[in-house]
């Protein structure tokens, strides 16, 4: 029997491989996820062209060399009747899709990405969400989000794309990092579960979860936050 690392009344998160959870849980409303992208670009990598990793406060990382397998993408999007992922244009075997979701980052000029994609099966036209992630410049800067993961999305995005998806009551992030996506479920009063590998975000998120009022401040001298 499965043991969460967390649960309360709105979210659930596990400590483990998705692989061996996801099968054990049933069925979903929507999968909203952010996977590896494969690129490796906090170990010094593409994004930012290689400036991201050094100059990143996050420890390099091993998890992003490379993309889930066909199998388990498929496997994943098996569990929920409708997909968000994060990342989609990396992954090889997604069908074709008219519901392509842009992020538009207002990055300016630089070498980081302008925007991210996200792959989904909602029927509906290509749609763009505008929302600042530049470093220490946000797009709400009076209530920034504390970022403590190092491919980390805004809370904005996530509330966002949840929206889109007003019928979906339980939601499903297998790779759960920091837990916005809980996060955005538990603000809108959906029902989300998380499942993170290590440890010290499955914390992090726990945290997040046991806050009532955002934004979120995390303790910059505990280095298990801080990675």
């Amino acid at each position: 029997m499965l043991k969460p690392y967390y649960q309360d009344d709105a979210v659930t998160i596990y400590h483990g491989d998705c692989r061996q959870i996801v099968p054990q849980l049933g069925r979903f409303d929507l999968l909203l996820t952010d996977p590896p992208y494969g690129i490796n670009a906090y170990a010094g990598g593409t994004m930012g062209g290689g400036v991201l990793a050094k100059q990143s406060r996050y420890e390099p990382t091993t998890w992003d060399q490379s993309t889930p397998p066909r199998w388990m993408l498929e496997m994943l999007r098996a569990s929920a009747e409708w997909q968000i992922l994060w990342g989609g244009n990396y992954y090889d075997g997604l069908p074709p899709a008219r519901g392509w979701l842009v992020w538009d980052k207002d990055n300016g000029a630089n070498n980081f990405a302008d925007c991210e994609l996200a792959w989904s099966n909602l029927e509906t036209a290509v749609r763009k969400f505008r929302w600042r992630w530049q470093g220490m410049l946000q797009e709400n800067m009076s209530e920034k989000d504390v970022r403590v993961h190092p491919t980390q999305k805004p809370l904005a995005l996530m509330t966002w794309c949840l929206g889109l998806v007003p019928t979906a009551q339980t939601v499903l992030d297998p790779f759960a990092g920091s837990g916005t996506t809980g996060r955005a479920a538990k603000d809108l009063g959906r029902k989300a579960v998380l499942i993170e590998m290590d440890e010290a975000y499955c914390e992090i998120s726990a945290r997040r979860m046991q806050r009532e009022v955002l934004p979120l401040e995390y303790r910059s001298n505990n280095s298990r936050e801080a990675r």
